[in-house]
């Protein structure tokens, strides 16, 4: 995978981002994923994933998408001395 994203919007009813790396979460009216280029969140209505590929990066959504944000999402990590003293 190389350090380039691409995002295709069409009717704001189907959504297809390339250069992912996670997908943190998702649900109807969110998907949150990690990209190349930063933490992407999508908000809608009834959002689902109908192709997810991370081995390439690419994740395709379908639904009504009502906004794309950059964002730093609050994922759950292991502090520092945790990972030391295990």
């Amino acid at each position: 995978m190389t350090d380039t994203q691409n995002m295709i919007l069409q009717n704001r009813a189907s959504l297809s981002v390339t250069g992912v790396t996670e997908v943190c979460g998702f649900d109807d009216t969110n998907v949150s994923m990690v990209t190349v280029l930063g933490d992407l969140l999508v908000k809608g209505k009834s959002l689902r994933i109908s192709r997810l590929s991370l081995d390439v990066g690419e994740v395709d959504i379908e639904g009504t998408v009502d906004s794309l944000e950059y964002t730093k999402l609050r994922r759950k990590r292991e502090s520092f001395l945790a990972r030391v003293f295990k």
